[in-house]
């Protein structure tokens, strides 16, 4: 039966790294926010104990200078680096990312064995404006391993960066997306144990990604960043291999198979 990598981002210690794997997480992700303060034992720790247990670690630079990018990467020595710069300006409209392409290029030329990830902006169920993702899509695939969808809105959380919204896309684009891409395409954007099975149907991506909805609460509900609540990714986890079953579960072949 084929599988859906199951993807849980902030993961910034080995301790929460080691207790969402005891779940069943099979990929893992962390965030660098500055190119100032870019070394974070904790943060290599986990990805030395997620690759101690053949689990994919994968790191997001809030920065983009090639100087830094290659710094980080050559002192992480992570599985995935993941590119999530903006692509459009407020307006949705595409800006020129030429340079993100090619930045793309060498990080792959001067890691040869670190995958790339790039972020596709896909608009929310009722947005008003229509990214280009297909487009954007397609422009990104010579320059990486994989995609994942992320859901755009007006003003990022993170200025200048795809993500952490807490919204859905639409996952029409996104199911588009991935049938029309020649590499593997994750579903991200405001995944949550209430609604991953259904957007695994709707969509069919080669992986699932939560961020905000596994995110711990605060007492007024909002979600606290790089904290993770355990039940939650637990119940993630649970909904993202029953929709795996479900999908990819076929009826025996009926031909006969005694000349083969």
């Amino acid at each position: 039966m084929a599988r859906i990598a199951i993807q849980i981002y902030e993961i910034q210690d080995p301790w929460e790294a080691e207790a969402v794997i005891e779940l069943g997480v099979d990929r893992i992700g962390s965030v660098i926010l500055s190119a100032q303060t870019w070394k974070v034992p904790a943060i290599k720790e986990a990805i030395l104990a997620s690759q101690k247990a053949h689990v994919k670690h994968s790191l997001i630079p809030l920065f983009d200078t090639k100087e830094a990018l290659f710094r980080v990467v050559d002192y992480y020595r992570p599985d995935v680096v993941h590119f999530c710069q903006s692509l459009t300006d407020d307006d949705g409209r595409l800006v020129p990312f030429e340079v993100q392409v090619e930045l793309q290029m060498w990080t792959r030329e001067r890691f040869p064995g670190v995958e790339v990830m790039r972020s596709i902006p896909v608009h929310t169920p009722k947005g008003e404006v229509a990214i280009p993702s297909l487009e954007i899509g397609k422009r990104f695939e010579k320059a990486s391993d994989c995609l994942l969808t992320d859901t755009w809105v007006r003003k990022e959380p993170v200025k200048g960066y795809i993500g952490i919204t807490g919204q859905t896309c639409d996952w029409g684009v996104a199911g588009a997306l991935v049938a029309s891409s020649r590499i593997p395409v994750i579903l991200a954007g405001g995944l949550s144990p209430e609604n991953v099975y259904e957007g695994v149907m709707a969509t069919k991506p080669s992986g699932v990604d939560s961020c905000t909805r596994t995110n711990a609460g605060d007492r007024k509900g909002n979600a606290v960043r790089f904290k993770k609540d355990l039940e939650k990714v637990k119940a993630f986890v649970a909904e993202a291999r029953r929709a795996e079953k479900d999908l990819f579960s076929l009826p025996a072949d009926p031909l006969p198979r005694g000349d083969q």
